[in-house]
């Protein structure tokens, strides 16, 4: 995966509306989306988080294959294993895919943004000043998200 953001510079010129509104719905699967993937920083901020060494978190709250690690996701569970009452219980340890929503590569053009972003996220539906995002805020955003993806799946 190569880090180009040009090729969404021209939707997010003039900023995007997003304030988090703490519904809880991102943390929620929904069909095809619902996995959690966590780069190495991801489990170090987590297991330091919950008081764990990286060895024990992985243990407890994880899964992976090939080397691509992600939360467990058990049985039955729609929620996130560490939401609690519409509450992400590892707020300030939380993991890159989940600090970067909704300034995901694939939602970065006008049609996705209203499907999957506007339709299904309250703070993507506040359209105050102060919920306007620049265009250098988003892109630091997508770069984190891209970071990570690439050294999620091409480690």
């Amino acid at each position: 995966m190569k880090l180009s953001l040009k090729k969404h510079s021209k939707f997010i010129e003039k900023g995007l509306h997003f304030q988090c509104q703490g519904s809880g719905k991102c943390c929620v699967s929904r069909g095809e989306y619902g996995e959690v993937y966590l780069t190495r920083e991801d489990r170090k901020k987590m297991a330091e988080h919950l008081g764990l060494s990286v060895g024990e978190f992985k243990k407890k709250y994880c899964a992976g294959a090939d080397g691509v690690w992600g939360l467990i996701q058990p049985e039955g569970l729609e929620d996130c294993i560490f939401l609690k009452d519409k509450r992400c219980q590892v707020y300030e340890a939380r993991p890159t895919q989940c600090r970067t929503w909704p300034f995901w590569p694939e939602n970065m053009n006008a049609k996705a943004w209203k499907k999957e972003v506007v339709a299904f996220c309250p703070g993507a539906q506040v359209t105050t000043k102060k919920s306007l995002r620049s265009s250098k805020e988003i892109e630091k955003e997508l770069s984190d998200q891209i970071r990570a993806e690439k050294e999620i799946f091409e480690s």
